[in-house]
């Protein structure tokens, strides 16, 4: 093995900081969740403090906002979940256009919004969908609707954020897919046009067999996600109004652990939520193996 390393010791020098990285910021911190399990205070320290066992996980379980955090989460992340198809679709159909200018547009149209910052983003939603100069409530006074305030609605609060997520970054996880794409041979396209199939066909038993291994490793990786869904939009679109449908693990961790102080408790409720995501990424993963398809392992 040491030779293998010095033969390619160039390689292994540019993966040092990456490893060094994930060492520091990764894995280092993983030391301190151990206060999960204790009654952590600053003065004594993490050693210093005493144990608890799972206690800091049973007042959470116990709490009255319990099941409505866990019920937000999960609908948020499964709402996102179901739109996971829409890059796909996007990169099939971009794939079939021939005009190429064309296409560059379509493409730098879609994944400019990724690169605005979050802070910008909901800044534009409060623009957008003001029920007073909003342009969304604009068109629904011209059909003689009333205007909604959909940022202080409990009920808008999921399909604001999600969609607003897919407008922001469907376009950018386009792209992955049309570089898959480009790897599919052109001779599987020229036999099928020469045997008759339609454009349909051809995305349906040439392009779309063709990204699944790609497909396969972004959905689980997604799903390795599914708890994880982003704390700063979700925390700059909530307010009082709309509290009970935007309240999520994340946030609440962030009011209990840092606004309260109660660092043992939120690290306990921080792991749970880790826990989580880690299983369904095994279990996903060892699916998708069963199955013969493309695996993280």
């Amino acid at each position: 093995m040491l030779k293998k390393i010095l033969r390619s010791y160039e390689l292994y020098l540019l993966m040092l900081p990456t490893l060094i990285y994930f060492a520091i910021f990764q894995y280092g911190p993983i030391y301190g969740v151990q206060i999960a399990f204790k009654q952590f205070t600053i003065s004594r320290g993490i050693t210093g403090s005493p144990w608890v066992g799972f206690e800091q996980f049973e007042r959470f379980f116990s709490s009255y906002q319990f099941w409505n955090l866990l019920q937000n989460t999960l609908l948020i992340s499964l709402y996102e979940l179901a739109l996971f198809p829409i890059p796909i679709i996007l990169a099939l159909l971009l794939n079939q256009l021939t005009s190429h200018r064309f296409r560059k547009l379509i493409q730098t149209v879609t994944y400019a919004p990724h690169f605005i910052s979050v802070v910008v983003m909901v800044g534009m939603l409060y623009l957008f969908l003001s029920p007073s100069k909003g342009i969304l409530n604009q068109i629904l006074m011209l059909f003689g609707l009333d205007p909604v305030f959909f940022l202080a609605a409990p009920e808008w609060f999921k399909t604001v954020f999600v969609f607003s997520g897919v407008w922001q970054n469907a376009g950018f996880s386009m792209i992955i897919y049309i570089a898959a794409l480009a790897g599919v041979s052109p001779d599987l396209h020229e036999a099928a046009v020469m045997d008759g199939a339609s454009k349909a066909r051809r995305i349906w038993h040439i392009d779309l067999p063709g990204i699944m291994p790609t497909v396969m490793i972004l959905l689980i990786l997604n799903i390795g996600q599914f708890m994880s869904i982003g704390f700063e939009k979700v925390y700059l679109m909530q307010n009082s109004v709309n509290i009970t449908s935007s309240e999520i693990i994340q946030t609440y961790v962030y009011k209990a652990g840092l606004l309260n102080a109660q660092y043992s408790y939120s690290t306990a409720i921080g792991l749970f939520n880790s826990l989580i995501s880690f299983v369904l990424l095994l279990s996903v993963n060892m699916i998708a193996r069963k199955l013969n398809q493309t695996s993280l392992w």
